[in-house]
């Protein structure tokens, strides 16, 4: 009973409020999107294939949010060209339509065949997506997801055997899943989690993340004696984190715009 009245007593949680902000630049007017998050510490300006946003914590006016934003147009500006600049794919991946698909740092060009399952298999020629007659985009975006996670899991599968001599235990299982900024993670409990955009990256890349995140297993920090251990087992991991700061954003909002669509 105690407990009950506690819960209905207890002060409710602050909700998340969005709307949008209409902002003039040097050659258009954008709309930003305005959050007011109650675990936000200060104004923060971000830019992503979806567009600009803008976080006030709490205590934040919206007079303040629009001074921030003012103050920072011409790095607003910057940000949006560069991310246009980066580009996504040509065109996104529409279905029954000539297109590529990215993996492993390439661009496989798609062929469609009509057969009983969905399934995309890759060969000499590119990547074949087999799809029903009656399927339509939602089952083109489950496989997809799909094919990128038995992908995934079978690199982990061949590389994890080399890295686990030396490591107190093996992780305790694996979630693969989108991610916005990290590129995996690892739990107190060993599990450990990668970012379904590792897919299309080059391997390397995502050999360094998956070491990167062993690693913990023996230095929960970013310490120096962290960094030795990941050095002594991936010595060209400064190439490949260099590689993934550079091409990361691209590879990220890339997967969104497949599982996505158009």
């Amino acid at each position: 009973m105690a407990n009950l009245f506690r819960r209905l007593t207890a002060p409710a949680a602050p909700v998340i409020q969005r709307d949008t902000v209409r902002l003039r630049l040097d050659d258009a007017e954008i709309d930003v999107l305005r959050v007011r998050d109650p675990r936000a510490r200060r104004l923060k300006l971000s830019v992503d294939e979806r567009g600009a946003r803008l976080t006030l914590p709490l205590r934040a006016s919206l007079a303040s949010g629009e001074r921030f934003l003012q103050a920072n147009r011409q790095w607003l500006q910057q940000q949006l060209a560069r991310f246009d600049g980066e580009g996504l794919l040509a065109a996104p991946l529409a279905l029954r339509e000539p297109g590529v698909l990215p993996l492993r740092g390439a661009l496989l060009p798609v062929r469609w065949q009509e057969g009983r399952f969905t399934r995309i298999e890759v060969d000499a020629e590119g990547a074949c997506i087999q799809l029903p007659a009656r399927a339509g985009d939602a089952s083109l975006r489950r496989v997809l997801r799909e094919f990128y996670e038995a992908r995934m899991r079978a690199d982990v599968g061949r590389w994890l055997p080399a890295y686990l001599p030396g490591l107190p235990r093996a992780p305790a299982r694996l979630r693969l899943k989108v991610m916005s900024s990290q590129w995996g993670s690892l739990a107190p409990d060993g599990s450990l989690a990668l970012d379904l955009a590792l897919a299309l990256a080059r391997p390397a890349a995502f050999e360094y993340v998956l070491v990167h995140e062993l690693c913990h297993l023996l230095q929960a920090n970013h310490s120096p004696a962290f960094w030795a251990e990941v050095e002594a087992r991936f010595p060209q991991w400064r190439h490949e984190r260099d590689y993934l700061r550079e091409e990361g954003r691209r590879l990220k909002a890339t997967l969104r715009q497949l599982l996505r669509g158009a």
